[in-house]
Parts: structure tokens; sequence; C-alpha cells
């Protein structure tokens, strides 16, 4: 019924989605955010006058969270220590994971979800490129702040280089901090849980989550907190842009198959079946010479012309 209706409205069926097309396509954008965050690295000193700038912007607007939840995590290690571990590990862990609980229980939920995170991802790395900005921790000591990951790598798996490991700090771009992905990919998997989970405790994680996240980044000074905020509309633009991207993709993938159904159509295509062999039936026959089986001996003539074919003569009587 559903395919048939999709048929008279000149809708794409909906399929379940094959973890087969979609795994390769969640690392395609990965690449493309990882190689995106090397290339995007700027010059210093244009990052850490854009840091200097977000930073007399919240003086101006008397937006202070940074400094005081940086020399909380500072002075506690039993807050500073899993922090840190948040910041450097489950950015990477909770987002799959959800992606993955979408996939498999809600299957009717999941294209749109996956649409939406990855324009995100996409708007993100355009600000990291066009607006490369100086995260708190790298700013000079006058400034307050303390880099916790540095502080504490004697816990963990990081070095001084922001959360990557020992020895692979080049790797990274120290100096994406605007917008925090950190947040807005917390604030997606926060929306999903609300919208899709079934349990208390469901919802709880989709408020505390983005909201502890949110609380992580500036405590462990790797982002301000306008950094938060843009991550957070960076999402809200992804999700009114997802739409037009998803109808985009359908109608290009229709075009595709449009193009390619001749070509597949050639491929299969092969020669005529000969049925007579240049014999001729008469109405009622599958095969040639049919009729001189379909006369029964014992019959005599008893047999009806119509029953003894075309070229049957008519009993004497």
């Amino acid at each position: 019924m559903r395919q048939t209706e999709a048929a008279n409205t000149g809708a794409e069926p909906r399929t379940r989605p094959r973890w087969w097309t979609e795994l390769p396509l969640i690392l395609l954008v990965y690449g493309c955010y990882t190689a995106g965050r090397l290339l995007a690295r700027g010059d210093v000193t244009s990052a850490v006058d854009h840091g200097l700038a977000i930073l007399r912007v919240e003086q101006a607007l008397y937006l202070n969270a940074e400094h005081p939840l940086n020399r909380l995590f500072t002075a506690e290690p039993w807050i500073g220590v899993p922090a840190d571990f948040w910041y450097a590990s489950l950015h990477y862990l909770v987002t799959p994971a959800v992606l993955v609980w979408l996939f498999r229980s809600r299957a009717e939920h999941y294209r749109a979800a996956r649409t939406w995170l990855m324009t995100s991802t996409f708007i993100g790395l355009i600000g990291f490129t066009l607006l490369p900005t100086c995260p708190p921790r790298l700013l000079a000591p006058g400034h307050g702040f303390v880099d916790t990951m540095a502080h504490y790598s004697a816990y963990g798996w990081w070095g001084s280089e922001a959360s990557a490991p020992r020895g692979m700090g080049g790797m990274t771009n120290q100096y994406a901090a605007m917008p925090s992905l950190h947040v807005g990919w917390a604030l997606f998997c926060g929306v999903m849980l609300w919208k899709c989970g079934r349990t208390r405790w469901a919802r709880i994680a989709a408020i505390g989550y983005p909201l502890l996240t949110a609380i992580v980044v500036m405590g462990t000074a790797n982002h301000y907190f306008l950094d938060a905020v843009a991550g957070a509309a960076v999402m809200g633009a992804g999700l009114l842009l997802a739409p037009y991207v998803t109808r985009a993709a359908t109608a290009a993938r229709l075009r595709i198959a449009a193009w390619a159904a001749p070509l597949r159509a050639a491929g299969n295509a092969g020669p005529a079946p000969i049925v007579s062999d240049g014999c001729q039936t008469s109405a009622g026959e599958r095969i040639p010479r049919q009729r001189e089986s379909r006369l029964d001996p014992a019959a005599g003539t008893d047999a009806s012309p119509s029953e003894a074919g075309d070229g049957a003569a008519a009993p004497a009587r």
C-alpha cells in the first residue's frame, strides 16, 4: 500500500537505511571535519586577536562565566580531572552512540537527524575557516586562564596541546574554538534524546549532557561562553537548512537514477526469443503443429471442425 501511494504521488518510497551506505557517509563527514580543522589553522596573530575581541564583547555584556569556572576546575582536581576526560572523550563517543541508537531503534527519525548533524558540522567548518580563534587557555597568562588539560596531563592520555594524545598535538587545530562543536553536538544529542527517548533517564540525559558540556568547555578554558552560544546557533541554522539539503540530495539521486536507467535497460536486454521459427500458428495454439497432437484418432468422425483446427475437412454425411 505504501509503495502504491508513493508511486501515485510521485514521492520517493521510504526505505530503512542501510548501514553499508550510512557508515561511509558518516566517515566522509568526519574526515572532512578533521581535515577542515587541520587546513583552517590560520595565523596565530589573527587567532589571538579574535579571542581577545570575544573577551571584550563579553566584558561589554557583563558576561564572565569562564574565569570562575576555570579557577574552580584548577583548584579542585576531583572536578578538573573528570572534566578533562569529559572534554577529551565524550565528544567522540556519545554522538556516534546516539546515531547508532537512532539507526537501530528509531529509524523513522534517523535520516533527518543525520542530515541535521552533517549540515551543522559543515557550517561549523566554515566558521573555523573564516574565524580562527585562540581559546582562553592559549592566551597570555595575564588574562587569568589556566589550561586544565596541561595542568592535569599526568592523569590522562593528552599532553599540553589540546585533547590530542601525547605527541600528536600537531595533528589538531588548536584555534578552532569558534563555534564550539562540542556544545553543538551535545545539543544535538540532547534534542534527539528528548524527542525519541521514552524513559525518565533519557529526559534527564537530554538536559544534563548539553548543559554539563557547556560548563566543561568553559571550565577547562577550551572555549568562551560566546563559543558555546555560537555552537547552539550553528545547530539551529543546520536544523533550518536540513530539509532543503534533504530535498536537494533526493533530487540529485533521482536524476542520477533516471540517467542510469536506460543504460541498465540496454545492458539487461537480450535477443528476442524465436517462438515459431518461421511457422504460422492459429488461434488457441501455443506452439506450431499443435493441431496434429490435439486430434484424437479414436474420436474418428465425431471430432468437430473447431477441435480439429482450421485445416481439417468436414466429415461426410
